[in-house]
């Protein structure tokens, strides 16, 4: 009877120091695994919490200057530094270029007023004025493609018509 019970302790011993190596290379792996997983959720929550609205456009055909005004449809507000970094896309369908954000208007640049801003922030509800400035608008009656880039990714793009 005392060698069963002698091998029974051995077992449970055995079986502890095993619960606790096994914990000890376990957990390092989850709590990595769980910063992991809350990192790449706060980023899709935050794709999903901005969305943008072209709202309307206007570029002089035969000249070389674009209007476009956008708005903030989503839930999130949008960090004034984000719309500095966006890339603004202009030009006839098929030959339009990246232009580049400028404090003031010459060729191949846009600048951008967030109207009413109270915060620097892009807010939901709020429009963004962009005026571009490019040789590439084609003539009064052509097509006109304008495509607006977020640094996270979210695009809006439209075609429309050069007017007087």
């Amino acid at each position: 009877m005392s060698s069963e019970t002698f091998t029974t302790a051995m077992f449970l011993i055995a079986a502890i120091i095993s619960a606790g190596v096994l914990i000890n290379a376990v957990f390092p792996v989850i709590y990595t695994l769980s910063g992991t997983i809350s990192s790449s959720s706060h980023k899709v929550d935050e794709r999903l919490s901005t969305d943008v609205k072209i709202v309307t456009t206007y570029a002089s055909g035969g000249g070389n200057n674009a209007r476009i005004w956008l708005k903030n449809i989503g839930a999130g507000r949008i960090a004034d530094a984000s719309v500095q970094k966006a890339d603004i896309f202009l030009g006839g369908q098929g030959d339009f270029i990246r232009l580049t954000r400028s404090e003031t208007l010459a060729d191949g640049t846009w600048t951008y007023e967030i109207l009413e801003d109270t915060n620097d922030y892009w807010d939901s509800g709020e429009t963004l004025y962009i005026e571009a400035t490019t040789t590439k608008i084609p003539s009064r009656g052509e097509i006109v493609y304008f495509q607006f880039v977020l640094p996270t990714g979210l695009y809006r793009s439209t075609t429309f018509t050069a007017g007087d």
